[in-house]
């Protein structure tokens, strides 16, 4: 999805984790069935690690979820809960950003794509999801 290039903010529901990343303004977003992604209801996008900041003392708020290989890195804020982003194992040079953490006004489009993480494997061959932390 080809457009213009702009810098987002966001963060979590109290506020305490803030970030700034480096994004079009129209994402191709990533709806997982996996165990911790379906419970969550967890829809995001991926980009370079290198165009993704957190902000401020955003660092002492944070938590780490690890399951399974242990390569997903679950960030959650430890005030309220939400998981804002997180280090992905489909893409481990990457951020997963939630897109509804994003602050409003930024992003003008989401075109939400399917990733069968119940078949891990097969889905990071066939979707190329890879692909989306390249620069």
């Amino acid at each position: 999805m080809d457009s213009e290039m702009v810098v987002h903010e966001g963060g979590c529901h109290c506020k305490k984790v803030r970030w700034r990343v480096q994004a079009p303004t129209g994402v191709v977003a990533w709806s997982c069935n996996c165990s911790n992604c379906s419970m969550r209801g967890n829809t995001n996008f991926v980009v370079p690690a290198d165009r993704f900041e957190l902000l401020g003392d955003s660092e002492q708020f944070l938590t780490t979820y690890s399951f399974g290989t242990h390569t997903a890195k679950h960030k959650f804020c430890k005030v309220c809960g939400i998981t804002s982003f997180y280090y992905p194992r489909s893409n481990p040079d990457g951020v997963s950003v939630t897109f509804t953490c994003v602050d409003p006004g930024t992003l003008t489009h989401i075109e939400v794509k399917y990733y069968d993480g119940k078949n891990w494997e097969t889905s990071h061959k066939q979707t190329g999801i890879a692909s989306q932390s390249k620069g």
